[in-house]
């Protein structure tokens, strides 16, 4: 998406929010007393669990961007609120085969731009006839809002609203009354379409006609979602869902879900006044080190908020006929897909419909390909063919595909050892922890046993959902996995060796 640079369009910024909710269902985080010491800090962090909606959004691993909307047809990235609804006229629209495409390629919930920033609507908004309402396609009586999710639902796909913030067409924006009109267009999206599973904000914020910027009133939208779709995440400028802090597709190679949360109140929450909160940590989340023990020690709560890593296909976040040819490669798809989902985070991958209202044939052939390379790259887990000390039974837990089931390991102490019938060669490692009981581990080494005594192939550090690495193609009879530190006990649920 073409936003304003960095910070400025995601930034993160003091929220501390109050929501009539049980404290069960919002952000989760545990507040840290200034007197504790590191082991006390480090248990607690183990403790912070996702919540049924994040673990949900979690899983699913790939997401898709439909950037869509009146820069398809004027050839812009970033509209000015004064563009003619006219122009919004596609000859081929078919959001069926948006949801057919994607879901082929194995990706499992869907954004649509309902709203971008120059304020046009792809639904019709009873608060403006800046939409699809004054477009000559379908006479004005259609609605790609809806048919986007009904597709979705047709084809058991997640359904997920992108409203802009920042509205260059709105003559209120910039006053008070903006925020009046802001939830308007908000309900209608969250309760004419059945079930929204991601709601999705960036931070953009020009001026308004009067000179000012619009102060938002993202406390106010909050408890909106929560009380009209209680089961969505809310995305970026939100407490369940952090950007990761690039638009590359990479995330960091030590990503923590439990970060510090500065923005908060012990008093307060020990009084019981602020119960149930919705916390959005401080300060900018986009360093290279956000939940490490050096950060954590300085911290006055810690709160659960996962990266989300989003790339569009194309060079540009709309569809341009002169990027055709520019589509990301294969290759680089599977690099950003090792980046992203195996560095612990989900992917949010752009796929713009063109002209037509169509998935251009240039992105769903590569998307056809790179769903063909992830599968014959993951086809057989090797893991599953080897004999182990630690029993059969235990290995099955580790190769099972279920998340939910694991073996535990002391950190330091803990290590799994395979022992194939004949050399086996593998070049790329996946674990998962089963975050249900948190996020623990801190190290690892992959080692094989070579010439009497354990060489180490490859180490990382943070796991989480799930880490994939690669490495030069080995191959050998007996292979170790250690865990030489972590937060407690550790609760690996996945370990898987691939050729």
């Amino acid at each position: 998406m073409s936003r304003i640079p960095g910070f400025l369009c995601k930034m993160i910024g003091f929220m501390l929010l109050p929501v009539a909710m049980a404290t069960a269902q919002s952000t989760p985080f545990v507040l840290l007393d200034s007197a504790e010491d590191m082991s006390s800090i480090v248990r607690k962090a183990a403790s912070l669990k996702p919540s049924p909606r994040q673990l949900r959004w979690q899983q699913l691993e790939l997401t898709a961007f439909f950037h869509y909307g009146i820069n398809t047809y004027t050839g812009r990235e970033w509209g000015d609120g004064k563009e003619d609804p006219r122009l919004f006229n596609p000859t081929d629209l078919d959001a069926d085969q948006w949801i057919r495409t994607v879901k082929a390629a194995g990706i499992k919930q869907v954004i649509i731009t309902a709203k971008h920033h120059d304020g046009f609507c792809l639904w019709p908004s009873e608060v403006t006839d800046h939409s699809v309402e004054s477009s000559p396609w379908k006479g004005g009586k259609g609605d790609v809002v809806r048919e986007v999710a009904e597709a979705c639902r047709k084809h058991d796909i997640g359904f997920g609203v992108y409203l802009s913030p920042w509205d260059r067409n709105a003559p209120m924006y910039g006053t008070d009354a903006y925020n009046d009109f802001f939830v308007a267009q908000l309900t209608e999206l969250l309760t004419r379409y059945g079930k929204v599973d991601e709601v999705w904000f960036d931070g953009a914020n020009g001026e308004g006609p009067n000179g000012k910027r619009q102060v938002y009133d993202f406390p106010r939208w909050y408890r909106l979602i929560r009380q009209l779709q209680p089961e969505a995440v809310i995305a970026i400028m939100g407490p369940d869902v952090r950007w990761v802090g690039t638009e590359t597709g990479y995330g960091r190679e030590t990503e923590w879900s439990v970060v510090p949360a500065n923005n908060i109140d012990p008093a307060a929450v020990a009084a019981g006044s602020q119960q149930g909160l919705e916390i959005k940590p401080i300060g900018d989340m986009t360093g290279s080190d956000l939940g490490s023990r050096d950060k954590l020690k300085k911290a006055r709560a810690l709160v659960w908020y996962p990266a989300e890593t989003d790339v569009s296909i194309r060079p540009g976040w709309f569809y341009h006929e002169k990027e055709d040819a520019q589509v990301k490669s294969t290759e680089k798809l599977n690099d950003i897909y090792f980046s992203s989902v195996g560095r612990n985070g989900v992917l949010l991958l752009n796929i713009p419909p063109d002209r037509r209202g169509r998935i251009h044939s240039s992105d769903s052939l590569r998307l056809t390909e790179w769903s063909a390379l992830r599968a014959a790259i993951f086809d057989t887990n090797l893991v599953a063919r080897a004999v182990s000390p630690i029993g059969k039974g235990s290995i099955r837990k580790l190769t099972d595909a279920s998340d939910a089931t694991d073996l535990t390991f002391s950190p330091g102490t803990g290590a799994i050892e395979l022992i194939f019938k004949s050399p086996a060669t593998y070049s790329v490692l996946a674990l998962q922890e089963n975050i249900r009981h948190g996020q623990r581990i801190e190290t690892f080494i992959l080692e094989l046993y070579v010439n009497g005594a354990w060489k180490e192939i490859i180490q990382g550090t943070t796991v989480g959902y799930k880490r994939l690495l690669r490495f030069p193609m080995v191959t050998a009879d007996r292979v170790r996995l250690r865990f030489p530190e972590g937060r407690g006990e550790l609760h690996l649920a996945a370990f898987g060796l691939y050729h």
